[in-house]
């Protein structure tokens, strides 16, 4: 009951159409610098602080990833006698926007160092908080339209409220490529050039075909059930939810029936994203020839599992170690965009200007932004730098030397995000879980859509099913 009634009070707070549950947080992690210099906004910042204001930024993520931006790029500037305390909670079944939720709706009455100050929210569900009460227009704490002027268009839209007022912002595009490997294809095909690859990928059929070559080599097109989902799910005729209805697009369905066909014939491993042994075909011994990947998937997942021993355990990121160095990245057979992080400041934060200040840095400065790209090898947010780079002698090690940035741009200008709806993260989940069960073989089609509706109806009792 408990989760009811705040849900009810949340949904009038932050005036969303969504029923939200609650939880509490999972994890903490407190991050300070001792370095005192600063911009003039967050000195002033610090005086406002002299007079009983917080002295805590309270970030609310669902992993490290932001953290590690942070961590890398801003936390030098952080004033002297400030901390950072990144509230984490993993994202699996609401379970983040469940805990911050719940934070937002005690904000009024939060202690100043219990405050949400900045919030990250993910392109599944960012249309309900940036058109609730929770977040501010950023304008309002001294984020400019100069500041926005080198983003991608899509990044802005989807971030701005009904009434145009910019609730959010980015650091990073995320254009997907088909990352392949380079091992693989040379055995396969006869040649590892990108180029040549993408002509035995280049749409559904030759993909097709091409994973039946990887079958009778010994080989597997891709790991998983989840593998090409985004690749669909980013090209749909329209949103999960049409007014309240739930509404299956028909290129989802395409999705269904390709996977079944892939795992009756073997074309993939049967695992499941994320999953360890989903995560063991990027490693050394893996035989699976591509992964459906946005530059933060090459980064921040990609990277570290293609490494023969753990970067915690002293592995090094260079070629030679693991499968790094034995990738390459193509189009494939269709734009698409894969997720998405953005910055909210939270209405009610005693440090705007310092949250101002961290979105100023990491996702609007130049310079930091071409050292995201050349240390991180993430794609940014600035089709100034992006472009530039694009054009530079830049190589990824990872990817063999390769330099994948004008297909990541190219594939960034295609972006079309009008078709998300604020119930996407679940939904989405709802789907491909229900549908796990059938492409095991474990139920019919039939009753995993049972299934998959009920899982809807639980999750948004307000939703109608067709």
């Amino acid at each position: 009951m408990k989760k009811k009634v705040v849900s009810v009070l949340l949904c009038a707070a932050m005036a969303v159409s969504m029923v939200a549950g609650c939880s509490t947080k999972k994890a903490e992690d407190v991050s300070g610098s001792d370095a005192p210099e600063s911009t003039a906004k967050v000195a002033d910042t610090e005086k406002k602080a002299d007079s009983g204001e917080g002295k805590v930024i309270n970030i609310y993520v669902w992993n490290d990833e932001f953290k590690a931006r942070y961590d890398d790029y801003y936390a030098s500037k952080l004033p002297e006698g400030y901390t950072v305390n990144f509230v984490t909670t993993p994202s699996e079944n609401n379970a983040y926007q469940n805990a911050l939720d719940e934070a937002l709706l005690n904000q009024d009455n939060a202690k100043a160092d219990d405050k949400v100050d900045m919030f990250l929210v993910e392109a599944d569900y960012i249309l309900k908080y940036v058109n609730s009460d929770a977040t501010v227009d950023l304008k309002d704490i001294g984020i400019t339209d100069e500041d926005f002027s080198k983003q991608y268009d899509y990044t802005k839209v989807i971030a701005q409220d009904q009434n145009g007022a910019q609730k959010g912002i980015s650091w990073q595009g995320c254009p997907g490529l088909y990352i392949y490997r380079r091992s693989i294809a040379k055995d396969v095909l006869g040649t590892d050039d990108p180029a040549e690859v993408q002509k035995s990928i280049d749409d559904w059929d030759t993909f097709d075909q091409t994973a039946a070559k990887m079958k009778e080599k010994g080989y597997f097109m891709v790991s998983g059930y989840d593998d090409t989902y985004r690749t669909f799910s980013n090209n749909v005729k329209a949103p999960w939810v049409d007014g309240d209805k739930v509404v299956i697009d028909p290129n989802l369905e395409r999705w269904v029936d390709q996977t079944k066909e892939y795992t009756d014939k073997e074309y993939n491993q049967k695992t499941t994203l994320w999953a360890s042994e989903w995560a063991a075909g990027q490693g050394p011994e893996g035989k699976v020839f591509g992964y459906f990947m946005p530059a933060w998937g090459v980064d921040f997942v990609m990277a570290g599992n293609s490494l023969e021993k753990a970067e915690a355990d002293g592995g090094k990121q260079e070629a030679g170690n693991g499968s790094y160095g034995d990738w390459a990245a193509t189009t494939g057979p269709e734009s698409y965009n894969w997720g998405g992080t953005w910055l909210c400041a939270a209405k009610g934060s005693d440090n705007a200007d310092i949250v101002a200040d961290i979105m100023k840095t990491i996702c609007c400065d130049d310079d930091t932004m071409k050292k995201i790209v050349e240390e991180k090898n993430d794609f940014v947010n600035n089709k100034t730098v992006m472009e530039s780079l694009a054009k530079s002698d830049y190589k990824s090690e990872f990817l063999g030397g390769q330099n994948p940035l004008q297909m990541y741009c190219d594939a960034a200008e295609k972006i079309d995000m009008s078709k998300i709806s604020p119930y996407d993260q679940g939904i989405n989940e709802s789907y491909q879980n229900a549908m796990h069960d059938y492409f095991d073989g474990s139920v019919d089609k039939d009753t995993a859509l049972k299934n998959f509706y009920t899982s809807i109806s639980e999750k948004y009792p307000e939703l109608k099913i067709e």
